[in-house]
């Protein structure tokens, strides 16, 4: 049971994510050939060392936290555990190799994780014509496009029911009484609004129908994303920052299939690379914002939400990032990307 917690030093931090997501773990521990702890990796770990730049194909030992809290026994786990929560818990010998790993964090059968976001509203997007899925979109609206036998829509709110969001709000525009008719008619457990977008106005600019709807931090999702991540942990983060508004951005790895040569002014070869690979933080579409920031989109202006957090950062306040893994995250706003989506959905 406790080897599936268990890498070697040698796992690149790309390899580890992937171990972690197929394994439906959040840490894994680095050890050596003897199962002495080198280190611990978490979702956390992963977050701290995408934000300082890292490397998908370095080593996980770049990005490991080093000195990861080590218990003796059982009994040690349930004393601090009284005092704080962790991801996992390695118990260890006298010598620091490892024993036994304990994990509390399995959702119950239903699927649910805790209910901690139950008073976090979710909107969704969903007012946009999806020209780039035409001709599907010609007949049904984006939001209603099927992933198996359940719509987009439908798989986003259940991803966030997982946490306890009860309060769906969904901002419509192109065939908005089609998508008001489906969603009425579904069998709910949750309170579902719709909020008239005369005329589109971009990402944000739709935003600004919310004001005096919503006195609390909310989440802002595209209608064509999936998102795979502990949506409370967002929304600590999110708060424990002080942001006032919070981007959800997965990790992407490019390699240039060519060898790279870098000159100097003189056209002299300073440097010679084989296939480099880079790393970048992409905007998934989904976000966590403070119900202040409706104060800066003006009625009926069309802007979009990275503009609109420029505009927040103009004037002094905090915008921020909580990375996520590549495979967490699942668009489907091109056909490509929606054949992705099923299969890794399984469909």
């Amino acid at each position: 049971m406790i080897d599936k917690y268990l890498i070697s030093s040698d796992f690149t931090v790309k390899k580890t994510i992937e171990y972690m997501e197929e394994n439906l773990i959040k840490a894994v521990i680095i050890v050596d050939d003897e199962k002495k702890v080198l280190g611990l990796f978490s979702n956390g770990d992963m977050r701290s060392y995408f934000l300082k730049g890292g490397e998908l194909n370095a080593s996980v030992t770049s990005a490991m936290n080093v000195n990861p809290v080590l218990y003796k026994s059982r009994d040690d786990v349930e004393d601090d555990r009284k005092k704080r929560i962790k991801v996992i818990y390695p118990v260890v010998d006298d010598d620091n190799h490892i024993i036994d790993v304990i994990d509390y964090n399995n959702p119950d059968s239903s699927g649910i994780i805790n209910d901690s976001l139950r008073d976090v509203p979710l909107v969704i997007m969903a007012g946009g014509k999806g020209t780039r899925l035409y001709p599907y979109t010609k007949i049904l609206p984006k939001p209603l496009i099927p992933i198996g036998d359940l719509t987009i829509t439908e798989r986003i709110i259940d991803s966030f029911r997982k946490f306890g969001v009860n309060d769906v709000k969904m901002i419509v525009n192109y065939k908005g009484g089609m998508i008001k008719s489906y969603m009425s008619e579904l069998d709910k457990d949750y309170n579902l609004c719709f909020i008239d977008e005369d005329k589109f106005l971009g990402t944000a600019g739709g935003l600004k129908l919310l004001k005096d709807k919503v006195d609390s931090a909310f989440f802002v999702s595209n209608c064509d994303i999936l998102i795979d991540a502990d949506f409370e942990c967002v929304y600590r983060t999110h708060k424990n920052n002080g942001n006032l508004i919070t981007f959800v951005c997965s990790m992407k790895n490019f390699e240039i299939p060519y060898g790279v040569i870098e000159t100097n002014e003189d056209g002299s070869i300073v440097n010679m690379k084989e296939k480099p690979s880079f790393s970048y933080l992409i905007n998934t579409g989904l976000y966590l914002i403070e119900p202040e920031v409706l104060d800066f989109i003006e009625d009926n202006e069309f802007i979009h939400l990275p503009d609109l957090a420029k505009r927040c950062s103009d004037k002094g306040y905090k915008i921020g990032v909580f990375p996520i893994s590549e495979k967490s995250w699942m668009d489907m706003g091109q056909f490509s990307e929606m054949e992705n989506m099923k299969n890794n959905l399984g469909i």
